[in-house]
């Protein structure tokens, strides 16, 4: 068991061309994951729902941090929502896979990025803190801007293990992020440093036409979005959504399990 507060979000980030697929990660041998961060999107959150527990049907609070003047629009219902200014608060299920587009990126008018994210575990807060602790996905404007190019970065959010903590301060809230070794599985490396919780991959793949079909935003799967916590209002109930059903966050809380 790791006590909650004593952990952080931190993320492990790998660059690679788009189409490039690396044998040698593969023939790495993993700590806890048989899979490899470049599977398709949705295949690990899957692989974890079928391990059972507690992981099915919640509610996974997400914060998505962009550059100063950003605006992100989630895909729901079929559709990208108007823009909005980040950081967005977000609540995924795990296991599917969420787009969300990217705009208004500072010195690039115009640019528009389209990445996606994909939970693949769960936070343990104490109860009544779900939203002050969510799961923390950062955009920097490096990365943007690799993708604008046609390049792809994958980043594997984890929930750091103290006893291997990174010595460093985590100033103005920003996610300390390091990028792996050439040939080397960034989930792979995640999972030795910590738990990881989170998939993001940014790329320079863009809907046909200028519309976003089923198929590009993975079948908008059930989202809910909250305020932030400095303005957090009591939840209400959630409203039924057509593609699928969703709980409300646990009424008690859970140890965390690796």
């Amino acid at each position: 068991m790791v006590p909650f507060a004593t952990s952080r979000i931190l993320a492990v980030a790998a660059l690679v061309l788009v189409g490039w697929v690396g044998n040698a990660a593969a023939q790495r041998s993993g700590i806890h994951y048989s899979q490899r961060a470049d599977m398709p999107p949705g295949a690990i959150g899957n692989w974890q729902l079928q391990r059972g527990g507690p992981l099915p049907g919640y509610i996974q609070p997400v914060e998505i941090s962009a550059p100063d003047g950003a605006e992100i629009s989630m895909a729901m219902e079929g559709r990208f929502e108007d823009p909005q200014p980040a950081p967005r608060l977000a609540g995924m299920l795990i296991g599917p896979v969420y787009r969300f587009r990217v705009t208004s990126i500072p010195q690039n008018p115009g640019l528009e990025i389209f990445p996606t994210v994909e939970v693949i575990n769960r936070l343990y807060p104490p109860l009544g803190t779900e939203l002050k602790f969510p799961i923390q996905v950062e955009l920097t404007q490096d990365e943007l801007l690799l993708a604008s190019r046609g390049n792809m970065v994958t980043r594997v959010i984890y929930l750091e293990d103290p006893e291997q903590a990174i010595p460093a301060k985590q100033d103005n809230g920003r996610q300390h992020w390091f990028e792996a070794a050439a040939g080397e599985d960034p989930l792979r490396v995640a999972d030795g440093l910590g738990r990881p919780m989170a998939i993001l991959r940014i790329g320079g793949l863009l809907p046909q036409a200028g519309q976003p079909d089923e198929a590009f935003l993975y079948g908008s799967p059930p989202l809910m979005m909250f305020q932030r916590p400095e303005v957090v209002k009591p939840m209400s109930p959630p409203v039924a959504n057509p593609k699928g059903t969703m709980s409300r966050l646990p009424s008690r809380s859970a140890p965390i399990t690796r």
